[in-house]
């Protein structure tokens, strides 16, 4: 019988047949975790529920609810739980993202640059998915210098809420786009590779992936493609 292998770093790397069900369950959960966004982002658009905040008590509640919500569900990846609140989580983050969602289809073609964003969101996973198969290195290193990244732009961006500087945020939305961007093939590839065994944290890693590059082409488009009357 295949067993784990553990590294001389005393790191656990699946067998085959354990890296195929987590990279399996992974697709499958993160496919179904579009609905609970979807309707998330509906449910805001409709009741215009998040706008009435307004930005600085919506903030507030992205980042506890956000924060909140991924201490949940590490402490219980390894049960159903853990399954229901990533479902829970993925509702809470469609609903913060309707702010941009109502705005981008409050123009004359929103509706279509809606669309682009996904069509170019997916064309970017299956992008990095494909390279992930072929690319054959240690990916570890990336991630690092990635996970530096995402938190510098973090802070820019909690910053230029109070800036306010147009410059400061189009810099940091193509940041994010190319940021997560590259984190969706790293993270991919430590579930191709063994290193992430837990198929509810590799989903949770790779939907914030996603998330922050529809957000960031969502935006871009709005600024850039938006048709005002």
């Amino acid at each position: 019988m295949n067993e784990p292998i553990l590294t001389s770093q005393g790191a656990v790397i699946a067998d085959a047949p354990q890296r195929n069900a987590v990279l399996r369950n992974t697709y499958g959960l993160l496919a179904l975790s579009m609905v609970p966004t979807v309707l998330g982002a509906w449910v805001g658009v409709s009741t215009g529920i998040v706008s009435a905040m307004g930005a600085g008590l919506s903030m507030i509640l992205f980042l506890v609810g956000a924060f909140g919500f991924m201490f949940a569900i590490e402490k219980t990846k390894h049960s159903a739980t853990g399954v229901y609140l990533l479902l829970a989580f993925t509702f809470f983050m469609g609903l913060m993202l309707s702010r941009m969602v109502g705005q981008v289809l409050g123009l004359r073609n929103g509706a279509s640059l809606v669309m682009t964003a996904f069509g170019g969101t997916a064309a970017i996973f299956l992008a990095m998915a494909s390279l992930a198969t072929v690319v054959k290195r240690d990916l570890s290193g990336m991630a690092k210098f990635l996970t530096v990244g995402a938190l510098i732009v973090f802070v820019a961006m909690i910053a230029n809420f109070f800036l306010q500087s147009s410059a400061l945020m189009l810099a940091l939305l193509v940041l994010c786009l190319g940021i997560f961007s590259a984190f969706i093939l790293v993270d991919l590839k430590r579930v191709i590779d063994g290193g992430e065994t837990n198929y509810v944290s590799a989903t949770l890693a790779i939907y914030l992936d996603v998330y922050n590059v529809f957000q960031s082409l969502l935006a871009l488009l709005g600024i850039f493609g938006g048709d005002r009357d």
